[in-house]
């Protein structure tokens, strides 16, 4: 269980308190362009930014502002015997990049797709004339559920899970808004809530598709990604398994894209490059068009 614990525990970053002090102002002079001055990675996943925001040291994890000009990281510690991780946010200026350490106490919020809502969990807030409501409360049963993440689509609806015991017991709930007014969570059905760890999950801004992670019998060996996609009825199609281009015999998790509808982005969990046969988290990235190629045609 120890192996599963760890690689959700870097996932949770996403939005859980992030804290750390370091390297404040450092300049990325060779980073230019979009995405941190990376090279696209088209058809085949390749690890986003090594040794910028996939490190040797941490567990990584991280995502871009709905304006793309800022990339949050989030990091861990492997064991007791490495430094405190440092937690950043790269800023764009100018073509350029600019590292600055997160203020302690920062916490990166799942932004709704128009950029009016910041949730963090069971609490958000709303933008106002003067910048942020004060934190409120998404209600008394969203506070029951242990969340780990959550994600908006355009009209409102959220996607969550809940952290589940030791037994990957957990599921996934959806709420939306009716006539103004905020549905109790409910959960999501079996084409989606089947299989054991079921968490992390996107869902696309036009309501289309959902992504996640889980296991299943049928899958690569451990946690994979899925996709179901929204059916002309409103209901949820049958999980699909996102297939080998992205899924490995290990764990996958955390999909998300990027809010440009580029690139998918997600976790996996590879050998430690010290090589002392343990696994750190990885932030991976592929083309969206992925996607794309899953969805049934009629």
């Amino acid at each position: 269980m120890m192996k599963r614990f760890s690689a959700r525990k870097v996932l949770l970053l996403a939005s859980l308190a992030i804290t750390g002090a370091s390297h404040a102002g450092d300049e990325l002079s060779a980073l230019k362009g979009p995405y941190l001055g990376q090279t696209p990675p088209g058809m085949t996943a390749k690890p986003f930014a090594p040794g910028i925001v996939n490190t040797e040291t941490w567990g990584d994890a991280g995502g871009f502002s709905l304006d793309m000009n800022e990339f949050y990281v989030g990091r861990w510690r492997h064991s007791r015997d490495v430094p405190e991780p440092e937690n950043v946010i790269f800023k764009r200026v100018g073509n350029g990049w600019q590292k600055v350490a997160m203020p302690e106490g920062t916490r990166r919020p799942f932004p709704s797709p128009d950029g009016k809502t910041l949730y963090y969990r069971a609490k958000y807030q709303e933008r106002t004339a003067d910048g942020w409501s004060e934190m409120k409360s998404l209600g008394p049963a969203f506070e029951a559920i242990q969340i780990m993440g959550l994600t908006a689509s355009r009209n409102g609806t959220l996607v969550l899970d809940e952290r589940g015991s030791r037994e990957g017991d957990g599921i996934l709930r959806t709420s939306r808004l009716v006539g103004g007014k905020r549905e109790d969570p409910k959960p999501l059905p079996k084409e989606i809530n089947t299989g054991t760890w079921n968490a992390h999950p996107f869902i696309a801004a036009d309501e289309s598709y959902i992504m996640w992670d889980g296991e299943r019998a049928s899958g690569f060996g451990s946690s994979d990604l899925y996709i179901s996609f929204q059916q002309p009825d409103g209901s949820w199609g049958d999980a699909i398994n996102m297939g080998n281009k992205v899924n490995t015999d290990t764990e996958e998790g955390g999909p998300q894209i990027t809010p440009d509808g580029k690139y998918l982005f997600f976790n996996r969990m590879v050998p430690k490059a010290d090589g002392d046969g343990e696994r750190q988290s990885d932030l991976y990235w592929i083309d969206a068009k992925i996607i794309e190629d899953l969805r049934p045609k009629d």
